[in-house]
């Protein structure tokens, strides 16, 4: 099984993320190359047309004016239009500028201080801060911290038993007071009993409201005395939108925050508030929330997600991912078997099992450059259903079959075909790619280390 090209599987794994945005800007720079030389005037038409894609996406009016203000007074400079290259150039500037709007690097955490760091977590009720919390205990503790998970919301129902529940599932310490009516008494009892007990970081769920109003932001203030915080970051939905720009102007005003956690960043096709909230608040995003499985939170790194917004690809991101989710021992064993022609079909299940870690083969290919281009040709849905069926018939061998394939005779097939609910001729056609695999895999061992591309191997 080819690895590397596939474990080069994407940072953001969300395949439909600002796709719009995407088609519009791709659709205006196609038009923008074709033209031998540019002038001002379609260079006007370009950066409407930009601006549209940019209000379409759901981008804060003002953000976008401005943005497009500074785009349009380096494209007219002069440098682009006597450039050899006007389109590419007229990109990279997009790029540049989009950069810049982000934030442009990653913001860290910051965790550095006398232990227990208190990172305090606000924000309105469904914007996600429960799940938050427990995403970011995995992160920390992946970072090599001991988080302790504190719930210091007493209005919301159940919200101090769903942050429990979170803390046992993930096997995080959560904070439990005697006396849960009281935020501030929390708090306290908390951070004396982190101190006590050995942990490094204190990750505090705040309460929130359906609306900001002044009693929630007057607690928060007082939470926010009491506890020091080293950071004091907004939970925001990022399906919200125009909304979302908003509730963080508010929060940053009275609440002077750190940073932004935009949740369900997975759900939103059009991306607005990633683009407008660091222009809008000043403050950077410094987490997604890619998916409702716990371990779905990511660092945010604006300039990859802006290569992936014009369609450049994130070949970075891809590999890191892979790093995390492929065992070096596996990959080493699996190079030698490959070097030894003694790859099975044992191997090609257990590859197929590390892939689908990465997520779906849309959101793989979706991290490419040109996967617009790209998507129209391939049926995501029907190369899903193939990989479940291969798994289903490698599944419905002994293990002497998938060790030994060619012990698989007339009457063994019928039986693998019945067994994973599939065809005779499925079960031939997968024995077929795997002995055409075994060829050029012989073929490649011939040639000794040399003969390995490195993208056959796991590395």
């Amino acid at each position: 099984m080819i690895n590397v090209d596939y474990s080069t599987v994407f940072y953001y794994p969300i395949a439909h993320m600002f796709e719009k945005l995407q088609e519009r800007l791709e659709s205006t720079f196609k038009k923008l190359r074709g033209f031998g030389k540019l002038t001002e005037d379609n260079i006007k038409d370009s950066l409407r047309e930009v601006r549209v894609a940019l209000l379409e996406a759901d981008v804060n009016y003002k953000v976008a004016k401005d943005f497009l203000d500074k785009v349009k007074e380096k494209v007219l400079g002069g440098e682009v239009l006597t450039s050899i290259t006007p389109g590419q150039l007229f990109v990279k500037i997009v790029h540049d500028e989009m950069c810049e709007l982000l934030g442009k690097e990653n913001k860290p955490l910051n965790t550095s201080g006398s232990p227990p760091v208190v990172i305090m977590l606000a924000g309105l009720q469904g914007s996600g801060k429960t799940t938050t919390a427990g995403k970011l205990a995995i992160f920390l503790r992946k970072k090599g911290r001991k988080p302790l998970l504190v719930p210091s919301d007493v209005y919301r129902p159940a919200a101090i038993d769903q942050l429990m529940k979170i803390g046992a599932q993930i096997g995080v310490g959560t904070f439990a007071s005697k006396d849960m009516k009281d935020p501030l008494k929390i708090c306290s009892e908390a951070k004396a009993y982190a101190m006590k007990n050995g942990f490094d970081t204190m990750i505090v769920d705040t309460a929130g409201r359906l609306h900001i109003n002044e009693e929630m932001i007057g607690e928060l203030i007082n939470q926010k005395k009491l506890l020091n915080p080293r950071e004091t970051l907004l939970v925001l939905d990022a399906m919200t939108g125009q909304d979302a720009v908003n509730i963080a102007r508010a929060f940053n005003e009275k609440l002077d925050i750190d940073g932004v956690i935009l949740t369900k960043l997975d759900g939103d096709a059009r991306g607005g508030a990633a683009i407008s909230i660091k222009a809008a608040t000043g403050k950077p995003i410094k987490f997604i929330g890619v998916g409702e499985k716990l371990d779905a939170l990511e660092p945010f790194f604006p300039e990859r997600l802006v290569s992936r917004i014009l369609g450049m690809g994130d070949i970075v991101s891809l590999v890191e991912k892979a790093q995390e989710v492929f065992d070096e021992k596996q990959a080493k064993a699996f190079e030698n078997k490959l070097r030894k022609d003694e790859f099975t079909l044992e191997d090609f299940k257990e590859q197929i099992k590390q892939m689908k870690k990465l997520g779906s083969i849309e959101s793989i290919i979706s991290m490419f450059p040109g996967f617009n281009k790209m998507k129209g040709a391939i049926n995501f849905s029907e190369a899903e259903k193939d990989i479940k069926k291969t798994e289903a018939i490698i599944n419905s061998m002994t293990i002497k079959e998938r060790i030994y394939p060619h012990l698989i005779d007339g009457s063994r097939r019928m039986r693998i075909s019945k067994g994973s609910g599939t065809k005779v001729q499925d079960v031939n056609e997968l024995l077929r790619k795997y002995a055409e695999t075994k060829k050029m895999i012989k073929k490649l061992a011939k040639g000794g280390s040399k003969g390995f591309p490195r993208q056959l191997l796991m590395r």
